[in-house]
């Protein structure tokens, strides 16, 4: 036989051979096919006896015959569970339970009548109160928990509170309300909501305050604001801390803008050096925000802020308390009165042009930098000024408004249902300054108003007007049109009686506290932010720019 060399081919089949191997191949794959269908087929329609592969109606009918002839019977003392509902056989007890559970309420009687005093505390209660605020809320704010109803003023009524959050806000804060409902029952003991009260009309559901032996008569108070002032605790304490503390410089009394600049630059450089801040919580308030046009010194830093936030995110102590327990423990000298080495070591800082950088490693307890010299070189933005700028991050998320003030703000947008649009109306000493604002003063006029906002917003909607315009009824014009809103029309949330009032009062030792210009501008613009439409002066009102004529 002759060998094949290396570039040699094998040879080829006879015709009729490949003929045969491909009729063979194709043979097989056919009878493959066939069997994968044919078993898939069965396993399809095949049901075998065990009851826990058959469906939901097999399980109960298998446990329905089985159940009579055990040695287990179910009880009716025993409350069902939601296992029971499941496999039990049906029956007029049980599908009664079971349309509850589909409707998500379980009311706490198996009978029902139509004619009885609502019960509260029952869940299908809380369950058609929920349905109600998700329906006509579900826009504007997100629900995070629920309390228990309790009884209002009449048999049919219920009062409800809720915890809550705006969706147009970017923190998690939360707020609480509370209203009255007007119920009615229906069908499977379910109840529907007929009418629902204003913001916080649900005056029995708010949660009540410790009560003193003779306790004045007084709103509730928000008793989730805990904005009490932290203490260092024990002179061990004192000691292992590390501080900066700041004296008061030139930035007192100027504007609100300028203050938190400069506050935050302390607050930032403190971080940085891995310390705690001394901060003085008397704010004073420049007088573009006063009645009187002067300065008013001795504000709380908690009436325009929320100090509870600021504890949480920036380590902080407050400076009367700082300095008492300095003096106390200093002067003690700890165990060893002579020794020099128990003193509270601490290092002065004369000028801002020693950087944060080069305290970086300073061991001293605290770091006491003064503020003494003229302005502007005693303000306190000047240490995160240069090269420090690069090191120190402003911590702006520390700076949320007094939760007091945007409780004002939720009252005021709940009691439009969080439903509405708002209008900014700027005006003030801008419309007298004509070389920089020319058209301001006859584009906001009555007039003009009306001609424009009645092209940008529904008529008869809710308007908010938020605005600087002293005249109460400046805009008469546009109640022709809408449902107006102003700032002045809800006074009585910061009036003598108001819960705001008697809260700061009791932040200012007993002395009632004026809701200043500032708080006005802060309430107002809050409001602003939480419309569903919104109409600017600069942008939707006026030809003029924001910062005067040639800066658009």
């Amino acid at each position: 036989m002759k060998e094949l060399g290396a570039g040699s081919t094998p040879p080829e089949l006879p015709a009729a051979g490949q003929q045969l191997v491909k009729l063979i191949g194709n043979l097989c794959f056919s009878i493959f096919v066939i069997s994968v269908l044919v078993f898939s087929v069965i396993a399809v329609t095949y049901q075998p006896p065990d009851p826990w592969f058959q469906t939901s109606k097999a399980i109960t009918k298998s446990l329905s015959a089985t159940l009579p002839n055990s040695t287990f019977a179910t009880d009716d003392s025993l409350l069902p569970t939601g296992e029971d509902l499941v496999a039990s056989p049906p029956s007029a007890a049980t599908a009664t339970g079971a349309a509850l559970l589909d409707n998500s309420s379980f009311p706490s009687s198996s009978t029902c009548d139509p004619n009885a005093p609502i019960n509260c505390s029952n869940p299908a209660v809380l369950a058609a109160i929920q349905r109600f605020n998700s329906k006509v809320f579900r826009k504007s704010i997100i629900f995070i928990s629920y309390d228990i109803p309790v009884n209002g003023s009449n048999p049919d009524e219920c009062d409800a509170a809720w915890r809550f959050r705006n969706r147009f806000e970017k923190s998690w804060r939360r707020y609480r309300d509370y209203r009255r409902f007007h119920l009615s029952p229906t069908e499977n003991c379910t109840f529907e909501v007929i009418r629902a009260g204003n913001f916080r009309s649900g005056i029995n559901a708010a949660r009540r305050p410790r009560r003193a032996a003779s306790p004045p008569t007084i709103q509730i108070p928000d008793l989730d604001i805990n904005d009490t002032i932290p203490t260092v605790g024990s002179e061990s304490e004192f000691r292992k801390g590390r501080y900066l503390y700041y004296t008061r410089g030139g930035d007192h009394c100027k504007s609100m803008n300028h203050y938190l600049w400069s506050f935050l630059c302390g607050l930032g450089e403190a971080d940085f050096l891995n310390r705690t801040f001394v901060m003085d919580l008397n704010v004073c308030l420049a007088g573009s925000y006063t009645s009187t046009g002067e300065n008013e010194d001795g504000k709380d830093f908690r009436f325009y802020f929320d100090f509870e936030h600021l504890k949480e995110t920036a380590s902080v102590v407050e400076e009367v308390d700082f300095l008492r327990d300095w003096r106390k423990w200093d002067r003690s000298g700890g165990k060893n009165q002579k020794s020099s080495s128990s003193r509270i070591s601490f290092r002065k800082v004369p000028t801002y042009k020693v950087t944060p950088m080069q305290l970086k490693k300073e061991k001293s307890t605290i770091v006491w930098r003064q503020f003494e010299g003229p302005e502007p070189e005693n303000y306190w933005y000047r240490v995160c000024e240069g090269r420090a700028a690069k090191y120190i991050q402003r911590p702006w998320h520390a700076i949320w408004k007094s939760k007091r003030l945007m409780n004002i703000v939720s009252e005021i947008a709940g009691k439009m249902d969080w439903d509405y649009d708002a209008l900014h109306v700027v005006r003030g000493e801008k419309t007298m300054n004509k070389e920089l604002w020319p058209n301001l003063d006859s584009d906001t006029s009555p007039e003009s108003l009306v001609e424009k906002v009645t092209k940008l917003v529904t008529p008869w909607r809710n308007l908010y007007i938020a605005t600087n315009e002293p005249f109460y009824n400046y805009f008469d014009k546009l109640r022709s049109h809408y449902k107006v809103h102003l700032l002045e029309d809800y006074k009585e949330l910061w009036g003598n009686n108001s819960e705001w009032y008697n809260e700061t009062m009791i932040l200012n030792g007993g002395r009632p506290v004026q809701f200043d210009g500032y708080m006005r501008v802060a309430v107002d613009t809050e409001v602003l932010y939480r419309a569903k439409v919104r109409v600017e002066t600069f942008n939707n009102l006026t030809r003029d720019c924001k910062d005067g004529i040639n800066t658009c």
